[in-house]
């Protein structure tokens, strides 16, 4: 990647600066061109020419990719490691990287760390030198004040959180199973029989059939019944007649 004098450029790590020449120095025994650059805060710094994209110099972003930006700052997604040794080595990573999309990933992901827990120092001037270079950036391409940036910036941060809030609240409601409503088996209530059905449920009983009358004993059996019956009667019906005979005359006589 060239550039030419005038050109607006981000130096990785140190922000925009502007191209004021190119020239052709020797250093050491050794002699190639280099970009002179003017950076914001009034340092000169040289590029080696052939080194550009080693060092990943390269330009601003244009009017239409700040919306692509802001876009990134607000959608929720953040990245973060619980490990403090992995997480400073990604961020360190993306730092050097020169991308403004790559700072803006560092600048959510520490920003929503520092909303938790206190952040190391190292962190803590990771997360600042972020944020001027997001700020800065977008200023310069605007034409907008820092502060005015700095304000719209966060706003989109907070927006971000909110979204990744609602996203992770989603999340476990959807992984936490809806107990089964309880069902309580109720009993029906017992149906009273209407009179009418009473008055039929009660079976009419059946007039009792009596016995036939019994056979006239045989003359035999007669006999038998009437000797069972002259036993059983008292003293006086059992005497014989000629007993009867014997008494009727002193019946008679006391009698007159």
């Amino acid at each position: 990647m060239t550039f030419q004098v005038g050109d607006k450029v981000i130096y990785p790590n140190h922000g925009l600066g502007i191209v004021e020449r190119i020239e052709t120095k020797t250093i050491m025994g050794t002699t190639c061109g280099f970009y002179q650059l003017r950076m914001a805060n009034e340092t000169m710094v040289l590029v080696p020419v052939d080194n550009v994209d080693g060092v990943g110099l390269r330009r601003a972003i244009s009017d239409q990719e700040v919306a692509r930006l802001f876009s990134l700052l607000g959608d929720g997604k953040i990245e973060s490691h619980q490990n403090w040794k992995g997480r400073f080595k990604d961020n360190s990573d993306r730092m050097r990287t020169g991308s403004i999309y790559d700072v803006v990933e560092v600048l959510k992901s520490l920003t929503f760390l520092s909303k938790s827990k206190s952040l190391s120092f190292r962190e803590k001037r990771m997360l600042d030198r972020a944020k001027f270079l997001v700020v800065s950036e977008i200023s310069e391409v605007m034409g907008q004040k820092s502060a005015e940036i700095d304000g719209q910036v966060d706003k989109a941060l907070e927006e971000c959180f909110a979204t990744k809030a609602r996203t992770a609240a989603r999340m476990k409601a959807v992984a936490t199973p809806t107990p089964k409503p309880v069902v309580v088996a109720v009993a029906k209530p017992v149906a009273v029989a209407k009179p009418v059905a009473v008055a039929k449920a009660v079976a009419v009983a059946k007039p009792v059939i009596l016995d036939k009358p019994v056979a006239a004993a045989k003359p035999v059996a007669a006999k038998r019944l009437a000797a069972a019956r002259a036993v059983s009667r008292p003293k006086s019906e059992a005497r014989p007649k000629a007993a009867v005979a014997r008494m009727a005359p002193r019946r008679a006589v006391r009698a007159s």
